[in-house]
């Protein structure tokens, strides 16, 4: 048992020493509601555990968050989130690379993809369709500039449907090694996207309103940047609409 003597163990984390757990990852910044309309500044890290990827597919550099890709697998933020602003920039190093951020996840991946349940914010460099033809045809421009769905039996309804996914209604993603900028509003079983600066996708009635934050490792390397995240107040949810407590 670690002695909590030590002081900077306990101001690292005191919600990971009650639990038992560490966070393998500090990064980004959960900012009180409150904040924003008082001259109080409290604000505190966001801590991130690795669910089913290696001790060195992620790790920090000054402000960034890297994540080399592999293997496939996801990390947690520690606690749970219901209603959110959540504010990110994100970049792909590689043509065609592939992550994401899932909200409201079960955080337990599936035995085969590697990736857990939830609703998929999705993130794909521009190259992605040209790297992955099918019977020698481009797949819908639409993967690449920021679709929603859900995933590992989370149902929603599309805003803009391409099938059961959500397709933005206009092309705003950039390439590789460019910085993009994602503000995700999560309310209610309500998603809202905005890419670079304008709303374009959302989707509404998901079946699960609270869970974990997943940050997706797919193959190549990501990097992020300004993650911040504003809690706002809880909704009514039911049991079954909350996923289990890990």
């Amino acid at each position: 048992m670690k002695k909590l003597v030590i002081p900077f163990i306990f101001l690292l984390s005191f919600s990971s020493i009650v639990s038992g757990q560490e966070p393998d990852i500090i990064f980004g910044k959960e900012i009180p509601l409150e904040a924003l309309v008082s001259e109080s500044t409290t604000e505190q890290s966001i801590n991130w555990i690795n669910v089913n990827t290696d001790d060195d597919t992620w790790r920090t550099e000054q402000d960034l968050l890297i994540c080399k890709g592999l293997p496939i697998g996801v990390m947690r933020s520690e606690k749970q989130y219901e209603n959110f602003i959540l504010k990110v920039d994100w970049r792909h190093m590689e043509a065609g690379g592939n992550s994401g951020i899932f909200v409201w996840s079960d955080a337990t991946p599936d035995p085969e993809s590697r990736l857990p349940g939830g609703v998929e914010v999705q993130m794909l460099e521009l190259d992605w369709v040209n790297l992955n033809m099918r019977d020698g045809k481009k797949p819908p421009i639409a993967y690449v500039h920021g679709e929603l769905f859900g995933v590992g039996g989370v149902e929603t309804i599309p805003d803009n449907p391409r099938g059961t996914r959500s397709k933005s209604i206009e092309n705003r993603a950039k390439g590789k090694e460019i910085w993009n900028s994602y503000t995700v509003i999560c309310v209610d079983g309500t998603i809202k996207l905005s890419i670079n600066g304008k709303f374009v996708n959302g989707i509404s009635k998901s079946t699960i309103k609270k869970g974990y934050l997943c940050l997706e490792s797919e193959g190549a390397e990501i990097q992020f940047r300004n993650f911040k995240l504003i809690e706002l107040p809880p909704g009514v949810t039911s049991e079954e609409q909350i996923v289990k407590k890990l």
